[in-house]
């Protein structure tokens, strides 16, 4: 989604959680506990596959995810299907990422456990509720607070996209490089990772910087690697002048 369609409400909810800030300082008080052990991440996958059973609209989840934060993606993915609002729910819970990391104390309260359950729920509900969060999203934070989850939200987010991105017929590529490919080359690479992957389905190219590979590229999509740095291929000429020749072989 464009980035310019989500900074109006980030902002709305940047602003909420600055203003609430006062009301969350009593609620964490001056000390942060380590809190207790988060519930399972099977209430959730429970109570909403309950609720699905009663509607008759059918949802195919278009990967497998696993863990409890696959499995909350999960849930979170067939509510928002069932009502038309993958895009939207998905610019909500990144907006609640954003928010975190501009303010130090609401992150601090998603993720101290020691708040208690019924706190942290009214909280959520009242905060997200003044930013016109979809009932969805809204009702989804409430059972993440409620289940001690709330500090696994980014996780849980990108999980989230994966559907979403593989719904849309998305394949996300990594391209790790040690300096920003130039607009052709970036175009280049993307018609070539194109022809590889074949039709009907679209490449979204994500570009990472890490000096440290010395030069070349190192490409990543649908669990395959293909390193071609400058790193990987030292570290594979040193090992072949360490290791021993054997003569053997030309004979």
């Amino acid at each position: 989604m464009a980035l310019a369609g989500r900074l109006r409400p980030t902002f709305s909810l940047v602003k909420r959680v600055l203003r609430t800030e006062p009301i969350l300082t009593q609620i964490l008080g001056p000390q942060i506990t380590s809190g207790n052990p988060c519930a399972s991440s099977s209430e959730f996958s429970r109570n909403h596959a309950t609720a699905a059973e009663s509607k008759e609209q059918k949802v195919k989840v278009p990967l497998s995810l696993f863990g409890g934060t696959g499995n909350y993606a999960s849930a979170l993915y067939i509510a928002a299907s069932k009502a038309n609002m993958l895009d939207k729910v998905e610019s909500e819970i990144f907006d609640i990422i954003e928010a975190s990391k501009k303010s130090p104390l609401f992150s601090q309260f998603i993720k101290d456990l020691s708040v208690p359950r019924d706190t942290r729920v009214k909280a959520v509900q009242d905060i997200f509720s003044e930013a016109g969060f979809s009932d969805i999203t809204k009702n989804f934070l409430a059972i993440l607070a409620e289940n001690g989850r709330l500090q696994h939200i980014e996780s849980i987010a990108k999980r989230y996209v994966d559907l979403t991105t593989a719904q849309r017929g998305e394949v996300k590529v990594a391209v790790t490089t040690v300096i920003p490919l130039p607009a052709q080359e970036e175009k280049e690479l993307k018609e070539t990772l194109q022809n590889v992957i074949g039709q009907g389905k679209t490449v979204k190219l994500e570009q990472k910087i890490d000096p440290s590979i010395l030069g070349g590229l190192v490409v990543e999509f649908e669990q395959k690697v293909f390193d071609m740095s400058i790193k990987t291929r030292a570290r594979q000429m040193e090992k072949f002048l360490r290791d021993p020749v054997n003569f053997d072989n030309f004979q």
